[in-house]
């Protein structure tokens, strides 16, 4: 019984710690977790592949858990422009992405012109699980000027 008041408040405080620093759904944390892996030459079918984990590097690192979609080979990744991440990350740079238990290091580059295709893949991908989200997403002439589309490469 003395074991399990000492055990029970450890764990809890695990959990609480846990909760602050790993992002859950759509808050984010500020660990990634995984395994250091090198980059593939090729991503092979990513289609099942549905949430991804991006760390945005900074003084507090920012971790979030966001949708990837992949066209013509390469992987990409967007967020609204007011967001924390898309903020944090601004034109691109490095950035950690874990996908399933491998943990990559990967440069984000923003994509100026060409998104449109990225976007209509994103809808493509998401919308039959996720129509409630995806019929929110803006208008591609809203888009530009909400959107921040970012193409994942390795470093």
């Amino acid at each position: 019984m003395k074991a399990l008041k000492i055990l029970v408040p450890w764990c809890l405080v695990l959990l609480i710690a846990l909760a602050f620093f790993a992002p859950i759904g759509p808050l984010p944390g500020f660990l990634i977790g995984g395994a250091s892996s090198e980059v593939p030459g090729s991503w092979g079918e990513t289609a099942g592949i549905h949430e991804i984990t991006l760390e945005v590097p900074g003084p507090l690192p920012r971790v979030v858990i966001i949708w990837v979609v992949q066209s013509e080979g390469d992987l990409y990744i967007l967020g609204a422009r007011d967001s924390g991440w898309v903020s944090m990350l601004g034109r691109g740079g490095p950035v950690r992405m874990r996908m399933e238990d491998n943990t990559f290091s990967m440069n984000a580059t923003l994509l100026d012109t060409g998104w449109e295709p990225i976007i209509n893949a994103y809808l493509a991908k998401y919308r039959s699980g996720y129509p409630e989200i995806v019929d929110g997403f803006p208008s591609l002439d809203d888009a530009a000027g909400s959107i921040s589309v970012f193409r994942l490469t390795g470093q």
